[in-house]
């Protein structure tokens, strides 16, 4: 049932009277040269509210629950506007700002969430008035010179050479599914070639026969969306297959070549090996020279999901442990995630310009091919979406006012303020850390005192989580490792002090603690009345 029907009982929120704006005089409503002012006062209202809001923020959430938000945002009637903005702003506060999750807050901790920058925040309104499409040049203009620029910067800082290129995108899901597009139509293409080398009387494979064959290799803690990918790529539901990793959760590669190996004996074709610069619930990085070489071994498409890790692109005192992503085929890169971007930021990069003609589709209306004998840059020729977003500005607009050295430091202190969390939890009986971290990320779990409760460590940790959450003094996230439940901290936030992380596992703590009186007594007397028809037995 949706929202709506669950809350078609709710009351309706009508116009304000008095508004002060005709709803009547349409036009009014554009942004143009004779609103241009209005534009100014709209804006400034708008931002006044956020920076207000921002600035009186206590918590991260207020832990409110789909069931008592619902009924207020249903009950709005869509079909009778409040006719001026300062009333819609003052709607919006209700029925979002106020129960927004907040990442700027020093004690969200949860998710690959991170603050932003004001100059990229100065990008975003400016990228939204102008409101250019990246999909041509008599779009964009200027827009595709920047967003090709900032792509020549990224490759120049992964090292991809002087062939390289690449696109903005939505998202590292993006991203890896046009990574390996790419890689599947390479592997096609190379499997026909082997087969007319090989000079055989039969006909070289086609297409149909080809595609059950490919098969991707990852690590078991890759990002999920390398098997979305494969589906959504017409792949089969065996494509994927998990490489094991070792204690750190990164890729072994032994057990990569004994993959490799095993897929050249079973005659498939391993289509591209996906290494991850920073795993989404480790942060660990696979070792990529070694997997580099045995690509290079295998003669397979290398691709990096960086969305988390290309922050060490812009440190300091840390890019060595990217070492080996210059030799990719592509990477993912999510501004959005260790860069401090707004979302959306992300690209896909590539050694070789030429494999992007995998994406390429002229239409007469749009991108015809004589534009490309015309030296005409349209950015559309290398994207999976057509109208897209000019979402390089905000990257742009945040080297030219900090630079990437100060983006770096933003980053090396989250990686730092990691470290130091890792040893809080490693010096405290209460809980369990899976691994020391080589980004910002920290899996863990409170572990009850040996005993009948040891058995409801699952169970105290998904209640800590959601208590905590619905208290709001923050908010953590969780996973599964080896399936058993965890709690995780991902930090991003250089505004999040030991002290902080000190608080909120004091406050996880006493959460489980809170679970397991209630619950210890209750669990020991059922086990206890289990053993009794054994012992009478005996």
């Amino acid at each position: 049932m949706s929202l709506l029907a669950q809350t078609a009982d709710a009351p309706s929120t009508g116009p304000v009277p008095g508004a002060a704006d005709s709803t009547t005089d349409s036009r009014s409503h554009l942004f143009n040269d004779r609103t241009a002012e209005r534009y100014r006062r709209v804006l400034a209202d708008g931002a006044a509210l956020v920076a207000d809001t921002i600035a009186g923020t206590g918590r991260p959430f207020t832990g409110i629950t789909p069931a008592e938000l619902a009924p207020r945002v249903c009950g709005i009637d869509l079909d009778q506007p409040l006719g001026n903005a300062a009333a819609a702003l003052d709607e919006l506060e209700d029925v979002y700002l106020r129960d927004a999750v907040y990442f700027h807050h020093p004690r969200y901790l949860a998710h690959l969430n991170c603050p932003v920058v004001i100059p990229a925040l100065l990008g975003e309104a400016v990228l939204s008035a102008v409101n250019s499409s990246l999909d041509t040049w008599d779009q964009s203009a200027g827009g595709t010179l920047i967003e090709r620029r900032l792509i020549d910067w990224t490759a120049e800082r992964i090292g991809l050479g002087p062939a390289a290129d690449g696109v903005f995108t939505s998202g590292g899901t993006q991203s890896n599914f046009q990574a390996l597009l790419l890689a599947r139509e390479e592997a096609c293409a190379r499997a026909v070639e082997s087969a007319r080398a090989a000079e055989s009387a039969t006909e070289p494979p086609s297409r149909h026969e080809i595609l059950p064959r490919l098969r991707v290799l990852a690590s078991e803690a890759s990002h999920f969306s390398v098997r979305k990918s494969a589906k959504l790529l017409g792949l089969g539901p065996d494509a994927v297959i998990a490489v094991e990793t070792d204690r750190e959760r990164r890729m072994r590669p032994a057990a990569l070549a004994r993959e490799l190996d095993r897929c050249r004996r079973d005659g498939l074709i391993v289509m591209a090996v996906v290494a991850t610069a920073g795993t989404t619930d480790f942060g660990s990085i696979d070792p990529m020279p070694r997997i580099a070489d045995l690509c290079a071994w295998a003669g397979t498409w290398f691709h990096v999901d960086a969305a988390y890790g290309c922050g060490l692109l812009a440190s300091r005192t840390r890019r060595h442990l990217l070492d080996g992503i210059e030799r990719a085929d592509s990477v993912t890169v999510d501004y959005h995630k260790s860069f401090f971007q707004p979302v959306s930021s992300s690209a896909v990069l590539v050694r070789d310009a030429a494999t992007l003609r995998h994406v390429t589709y002229h239409a007469d209306y749009l991108n015809p091919a004589r534009m490309v004998e015309q030296r005409i840059p349209n950015q559309v020729d290398k994207s999976l979406q057509t109208t897209r977003r000019f979402d390089a500005l905000k990257l742009w607009m945040t080297l030219r006012v900090m630079g990437a050295d100060a983006i770096g430091d933003l980053f090396d202190e989250v990686v730092d303020r990691a470290a130091g969390g890792w040893e809080l939890l490693d010096q405290d009986p209460r809980f369990e850390v899976v691994v020391k971290p080589q980004l910002s990320t920290l899996v863990f779990r409170y572990l009850p005192p040996n005993g009948p409760a040891r058995a409801l460590a699952d169970q105290a940790n998904l209640y800590a989580r959601e208590a905590l959450a619905a208290s709001g003094a923050a908010v953590v996230a969780g996973t599964k490792v080896d399936g058993a439940h965890y709690l995780k901290f991902t930090l991003l936030n250089p505004e999040t002090s030991l002290d902080d992380i000190a608080h909120v596992l004091d406050l996880l703590a006493e959460h489980a603690g809170r679970y397991l009186n209630e619950h210890n007594a209750e669990y020991a007397a059922a086990e206890h009345a289990s053993l009794q028809p054994a012992r009478r037995a005996g």
